[in-house]
């Protein structure tokens, strides 16, 4: 039954990343169906984060009424019906419309999930369970494009739609099997709010570290396409594919990972990403034009990045307490989104005013900042089951 549940919950993380990578894959063609700007997609992006954002930030009270195998079968249900919404769309203010309950969805099912692996698995499977987040964010664009090719992109959506639909259906049928871990259950611990956990010594650095490792994160995610065309002159069809190896390298890094995290601790895992990560972007600093070795680079700040997200995930219990883990963790989550979000689109203004030569530096101001906050944090709460 333990392992049971732990397939599921990682069938369950796939769930997550398959509508994340979709917009981003289809948008080429879709702004132009809805007859609107390229950059509206910023606009569908940005209600998804905010509702994120928002059930994020109240996933634990959530949890603790409803329970984890709730919240999570429910959050898919709602991100099958916003799949199945943007599929249908046929104007823009209805993709606005179904955008939220997209990113309301994810929320809940990403701090709720995160909370309970900590709580209740060993540190070898979050990284695996965020490995399995890559594998939902690397089918989805083949999909899509298997789509656009032979068909129309509402089908992307579509098709993906009915695989969370299943995914669903299966987290429904094995409802029973999350009584496993039903005594330490989040709702039968004492905890504390959202405010009373920032109040919290450390927290304040834990969700400054965390939200410039998402700003680190999202920024390569989202512009390496454009760093390969406009830097190292790539045509853009190349440097499409040429992108999509960073998540390749974060899913591959975390499967790996975790097979070495229980033995090495949380916080020498990060400083070790870190460290692969900054070797990662000093790539980038090469004065070379060879398109391979920026190539190179963006696989291995991939690979860099694989353990931080789920290691500062995972140290938080240790840290600061399985009874405030809950309210902090979803706080994190909200943090994370509001640095992918927004970093992003600043290092775009940024780009366009200076030059994209700047991502290095912006991605490394970053990384800095991250392991500075972060340091600051374990120093705090001087946890030995961290090192």
């Amino acid at each position: 039954m333990y392992g049971l549940l732990l397939a599921l919950i990682y069938i369950a993380f796939i769930s997550l990343g398959l509508p994340d990578s979709l917009l981003g894959s289809g948008w080429v063609v879709m702004h132009t169906a809805f007859n609107v700007p390229i950059s509206y997609m910023g606009i569908i992006s940005m209600i998804i984060s905010f509702g994120t954002i928002i059930s994020s930030l109240f996933s634990h009270k959530i949890t603790q009424k409803l329970g984890t195998r709730a919240v999570t079968v429910a959050s898919v249900f709602l991100t099958v019906f916003a799949l199945f919404g943007f599929s249908f769309c046929t104007k823009f203010y209805m993709l606005i419309l179904f955008a939220i309950p997209y990113g309301l969805g994810a929320g809940s099912i990403d701090a709720a999930l995160n909370n309970y692996i900590a709580l209740h698995y060993k540190a070898k499977h979050m990284s695996w369970l965020h490995s399995f987040w890559g594998v939902g964010t690397i089918i989805s664009p083949f999909i899509m494009g298997y789509a656009l090719t032979n068909s129309v992109w509402n089908n992307g959506y579509r098709t993906v739609g009915f695989i969370q639909l299943g995914i669903a259906i299966l987290l429904l049928l094995t409802l029973p099997v999350w009584k496993v871990n039903k005594s330490t259950e989040p709702k039968e611990k004492k905890s504390v709010g959202i405010f009373s956990a920032l109040k919290i010594k450390g927290v304040p650095f834990l969700l400054i570290g965390f939200f410039a490792y998402c700003a680190a994160e999202a920024t390569a995610m989202h512009w390496a396409s454009t760093y390969f065309v406009q830097v190292k002159n790539i045509a853009k069809e190349q440097a499409s594919t040429f992108a999509s190896l960073f998540y390749i390298g974060i899913t591959a890094g975390r499967f790996i990972s975790g097979f070495v995290t229980d033995r090495l601790g949380d916080r020498r895992m990060i400083i070790i990403g870190s460290s692969i990560l900054t070797v990662g972007i000093v790539g980038l600093f090469l004065p070379l034009d060879l398109p391979t070795i920026a190539l190179i680079s963006f696989v291995v700040i991939g690979f860099g990045c694989a353990p931080i997200y789920p290691c500062i995930i995972h140290s938080t219990p240790y840290n600061f307490g399985e009874e405030n883990s809950g309210a902090i963790i979803g706080i994190q989550i909200a943090s994370a989104y509001v640095g992918s979000t927004f970093m992003p689109p600043l290092f775009g203004l940024l780009g366009n005013l200076i030059s994209f030569k700047i991502m290095p530096i912006y991605l490394l101001f970053f990384v800095v900042l991250m392991v500075t906050m972060l340091e600051l944090t374990f120093s705090i709460t001087k946890n030995k089951n961290t090192l």
